[in-house]
């Protein structure tokens, strides 16, 4: 931890009437492609706890902002020419519902994100998505370094397993243990689901 950044409180999840934010980061079909990805992954429900938050959010009349990834390397599942592109059938975008489209890990470089959020007044975020050490990591350390309150969905994320620099295979859950470790108390609190549904009212 830097030794000027004071750690993150743990809280309870605000009054629906604060308005916070449910932000869905590449929920998306190329991710679908375990083998693509490394051939292993965690949290195979994550999709299906995000789906659930979302239709909390609609129900409670709350902002959704969907992150759409769209990759410059043409042999990417995520590039905008594949069918990998398209968002999870499980939260597809409704009418309205804004959609940012990214091309690095941040949802907050290259887009009005930021603005959007600053201009709808919205200081508090709720974070779901893919993957948990890549654009989820990124991404909430980005907003929690601009000053938003923000909350991170343990069991709505998820990510694949990844080989180091000597070639071992770590596996999808400890990346995604440690990724979480990383952003608990500095950038983000941690929660589940459940704490979600359970708190806001």
């Amino acid at each position: 931890m830097c030794p000027n950044q004071p750690p993150v409180p743990i809280q309870m999840l605000v009054h629906k009437s604060d308005n916070p934010a449910l932000i869905l980061v590449d929920i998306q079909k190329g991710f679908e492609d375990i083998a693509y990805w490394g051939g292993q992954r965690n949290n195979p429900d994550a999709e299906l706890r995000a789906s659930e938050l979302l239709q909390l959010w609609r129900d409670n009349h709350l902002p959704v902002y969907h992150i759409q990834h769209c990759s410059t390397i043409p042999t990417s599942l995520l590039h905008p020419t594949n069918t990998g592109n398209q968002f999870n059938s499980l939260v597809t975008p409704a009418s309205g519902e804004p959609i940012i489209q990214k091309q690095v890990n941040s949802a907050f470089i290259g887009t009005d994100l930021q603005a959007q959020l600053n201009n709808a007044e919205i200081t508090i975020l709720v974070i779901v998505g893919l993957t948990t050490d890549h654009c989820i990591s990124t991404t909430t350390r980005m907003a929690g370094n601009f000053g938003y309150q923000t909350f991170l969905v343990s069991d709505a994320t998820a990510t694949f397993n990844k080989k180091g620099p000597d070639g071992t295979n770590y596996p999808a859950e400890l990346i995604h243990e440690t990724a979480l470790a990383s952003l608990h108390h500095e950038f983000a609190t941690v929660v589940s689901s459940d704490f979600i549904k359970q708190n806001i009212n």
